[in-house]
């Protein structure tokens, strides 16, 4: 597990970034400007908290280039990510040399984003532990990383086999018709609200038992894509 701070104004997208990178296994920390990244990190810098750093540049109170520099100028051993909407090379030069080690342009995969802070973490000298879901056929039922099984309906254990194969056969998302079609109903006279109510109440499921976030995401007008390793039993 990696020791995260995030650093992003926009309240929906940090949002999403902490759900998706505590997925990930990772502790993460995320404020939304530069006064409250110091409040947050010098503190635990005294004790070697935060390995790595996710950085947005447009903020409220400054610029995150210049928060960069002063912490490189400060002697911080710290990995530092940029996401931004800046995707000008002028931009991404400047962030580069300010002290970044990588920069990364909002809106790309966050597949990548992961890669690039397990890569970085590694680089830092931290092992990194990828946890890994459990899905069983029989009996039917998920197990989160280091959590209890969670007991699972038919119709749960369907739409997360969907997402399985998906992952499994490298096309990554697993599309509104196939996860219909694996339910054995008709995709043209099914009502997508259905659908919809299914993964709230799996997420929800989860979510009660363990306290984590299933770490699915929504492909609007598209499907769903599991973010996490995940294998199976039967």
């Amino acid at each position: 597990m990696t020791h995260l701070i995030l650093l992003e104004d926009e309240p929906v997208l940090r949002e999403e970034l902490t759900e998706f990178l505590e997925a990930r296994g990772h502790q993460v920390t995320s404020v939304a400007d530069i006064a409250k990244f110091r409040s947050a990190f010098i503190p635990m810098a005294q004790v070697g908290g935060h390995l790595i750093a996710i950085i947005d540049l447009g903020l409220p109170d400054g610029n995150g280039l210049d928060l960069i520099t002063q912490l490189r100028a400060a002697g911080h051993r710290l990995g530092i990510i940029v996401l931004t909407a800046r995707s000008a090379m002028s931009d991404k030069v400047a962030g580069l040399t300010g002290g970044a080690d990588h920069y990364l342009p909002k809106g790309n995969d966050l597949n990548e984003l992961a890669a690039t802070v397990e890569s970085l973490a590694r680089r830092l000298g931290e092992e990194v532990a990828r946890p890994c879901w459990i899905l069983q056929a029989s009996p039917r039922q998920l197990t989160p990383p280091g959590f209890a099984p969670i007991e699972l309906s038919a119709q749960d254990y369907t739409v997360l086999k969907s997402l399985f194969d998906a992952q499994a056969d490298s096309s990554g998302s697993a599309s509104r018709e196939a996860i219909v079609a694996a339910l054995g109903e008709d995709f043209f006279t099914y009502d997508q609200r259905r659908l919809d109510t299914q993964m709230r109440r799996l997420r929800r499921k989860v979510e009660e038992a363990c306290g984590m976030n299933l770490p699915v995401s929504t492909l609007r007008g598209v499907g769903y894509h599991f973010h996490a390793e995940i294998t199976l039993r039967v």
